[in-house]
Parts: C-alpha cells; structure tokens; sequence
C-alpha cells in the first residue's frame, strides 16, 4: 500500500509499505477515506522530536472497515469509523477511568499511545491507504453510512476534541469570558467549542491574518500580537478585570513578534489575563526533552512559570492530551444535527500523492494554508 513516510527533518515522502493486515483478534482493518496534517505533526517533520525514520506518520484518521479479526464483535466490514488518535486498550485503570489519552497496555513502559507519533508506541499512522486499528471494537467510533459531514467527522480523531477539552480544563460555563493563545486548528476548535458551550466573549490570539479571520467568521474576538501585546489588548477590553478562563493552544514552540522561541510566553500571558479564581487549560503540545531548546532549562523539557502570580490569583490549571473517547459521540451529534460544523477551517484537500508538498505549505504558515486534509481514498 502507499503511505506518507517520514525520512528525516522536513524531509517526508509517500512510498510503498507493507500492507496493514489483522496482527490480533481483536484488530480491524480501516481504509483510509480522509486523514488530515496535524499541527503536532510539524514538530516531528521539523526533527523537534525522537521520531524514527521510517515512521509512517497520521493520527487523525477516518474510513471504512476492510476486514475485522475473529475477537472483534460490534464492528463489521462496510462500517464507517472515526478513529480516535490515542489508543486504548479499553480495560485498564485509566481507560475504565475514562482516561483514554492514558493507557497503560499500549504502550509499556509509558501512559499513552497513538498512531504514527513518536514515543507513542509501535503504531503506523494512517496517512496511509490502510490502516490496522488494534482493539477496534473499543477504539472505533461508528458514523452514519455515506459520505455527509466527511469534513466535519474527519475533526472527530483530534483537533475538536482536543478543543473542547481545553476549555472543560479550564472550566468553562456559559456566560464566561475566554482567551485562546494560538489560532491554529486546534485553537480555532477551543474558540468554536467555547462557543457552542455559551461563552460571552472569545479571545483568539495569533500573527497569521488568515487564521485570525478563520476566528471572526464564528465571532471571536481576533487578536495579533504583532500590533499590540495580547495582555494589554485583553486587559482593556473586559475594563482591567481579564477573562474567566482561558486555554493554551501554541505549545513547546511558541515564539516573540520578531520570531524568537519564548516556550513560556504564552502561559505568563494567561497568568497576567485570567482574573483571580479563574481556569487555565493547556493542549498545546510540551516535551519531556527538547534537545534543540532555546537553553538548558528547556532542553530538559522544564519550563520557567510565573507561580507566585498563579498562587496568589489562586488560578487553577488542568494539562495533557484529550481523552477523545470523552467527546467524540456527543460531538458526533452535534455534527449530525448541525449544531457545530469544524469543516470551516479546511483550506485545502489533497491526495496522498500530494502530502509531501501538503507538508511542506503547511509548515511555512503560508496564507491559506490553516487545515490540510488527505484523500488516500482513490475512489472517492
């Protein structure tokens, strides 16, 4: 089969690999229809991360069921499926918990695997034809048969989600103010979940023009931070009170107007902005080690957090990966009865012969370039 393989920094291709194929009972074997480029994935294509070469790199993955092994039950052939990118294996402690970002069985030695991610298990991605699901009945999420809403189902693996947690770890309620650092895919889903919750007012903050547009089309407040620092255009417009929450969306690799690297500047930000007693969640993607960090601090993957200020606000904050089996159903839902629509931020589709060039737009933030999603399907 033909699958995107990463060979070194910035250097991914599409190749021939072997077959996904039924490894375990209990797996199923998923055709690809739409896998999108993720915004984490940048961080292994600009060699920010351990990932190994020859990784077949994906994890926000939808299609159809191929084949099912003689353990698996509930799904059959034909079945459309969202796949969730953490992978469960459905009885542990953390996935009896609902902890699903946290499995213990997947991946020894370490709380969480995932497809085609570094240190996140043996798992080939799904930027691919095919893809193996292990623990399918557990991990696959069943969609309405045809092709409606593709767009919007294909944000069910991750990004929206990942979201919508961001603002449940900040503890949102309607009504409440909310800043969003970082108007990439997953930040303009915190904003939209925002939102669809009953937030008042929604802060977006980002230099890229088309992505600030992306968050005034759902009436977010869009904020660059080329033209103003985001602290004093957010403290001016709630009258010096700040917002009631607010959610990190940027990461490890957040940078100054000027381009520098500054990986804590967003969280002294949401410090100085959320009022006292107000909430903070954290999705963008930070490291256990950085080698190529700005200094010995961050190479280690330690960061420098403004604590007194947090302490003496008595802010609270919630962190990690979305535990996308939480929210993907209800989401669905929504999807289905046109109460939320994520597909508005896809700037383009492409095929699986074109992810190499997808890869590389992307990662130069070139405008219109905010959500890049792949067909490996040839029929579709």
């Amino acid at each position: 089969m033909r699958a995107l393989v990463y060979n070194g920094p910035k250097d991914v291709s599409v190749q021939d690999v072997p077959d996904a194929r039924i490894e375990d009972p209990n797996d199923a074997v998923v055709r690809i229809t739409t896998t999108n480029i993720c915004g984490s994935d940048l961080h292994m294509y600009e060699g920010r991360t351990s990932v190994q070469p020859g990784k077949t790199l994906g994890h926000e993955n939808m299609g159809i069921v191929e084949e099912v092994g003689p353990g698996v039950s509930r799904l059959k052939p034909g079945d459309r499926v969202s796949l969730p990118f953490n992978i469960g294996c459905g009885h542990c402690r953390n996935c009896q918990g609902g902890r699903t970002a946290f499995c213990t069985e997947v991946n020894p030695g370490f709380a969480g695997g995932a497809y085609g991610y570094a240190d996140m298990g043996p798992y080939p991605g799904g930027q691919a034809q095919f893809l193996r699901v292990p623990w399918a009945d557990w991990n696959a999420l069943r969609l309405p048969p045809g092709t409606e809403h593709e767009l919007d189902f294909t944000m069910l693996s991750d990004i929206l989600p990942t979201g919508w947690h961001g603002t449940r770890l900040a503890g949102l309620r309607p009504g409440d103010s909310c800043l969003v650092i970082g108007a990439g895919p997953v930040g303009l889903m915190a904003a939209l979940s925002a939102l669809t919750q009953g937030a008042s007012q929604v802060f977006v903050v980002d230099e890229k023009q088309d992505r600030l547009k992306l968050a005034e089309q759902i009436c977010a407040t869009p904020v660059d931070f080329t033209d103003q620092p985001a602290t004093d255009f957010v403290m001016d417009a709630t009258s010096g009170r700040g917002v009631d929450c607010g959610v990190e969306a940027v990461g490890f690799q957040a940078h100054s107007p000027d381009g520098q690297e500054m990986p804590d500047q967003t969280l002294q930000t949401l410090v100085d902005c959320v009022r006292a007693t107000g909430g903070i969640g954290v999705i963008g993607l930070f490291v256990a080690q950085d080698p190529q960090g700005v200094d010995d601090v961050h190479a280690k993957g330690n960061a420098v957090f403004p604590f007194g200020s947090f302490f003496t606000k008595e802010q609270s904050i919630g962190t990690g990966q979305a535990n996308v089996k939480d929210y993907n159903r209800q989401l669905r839902d929504l999807i289905i009865h046109d109460r939320i629509s994520p597909s508005w931020i896809v700037s383009q589709e492409l095929s699986l012969e074109q992810a190499s060039e997808g890869y590389d737009k992307f990662d130069q933030r070139l405008d219109g370039w905010t959500k890049v999603v792949l067909h490996p399907d040839a029929a579709r």
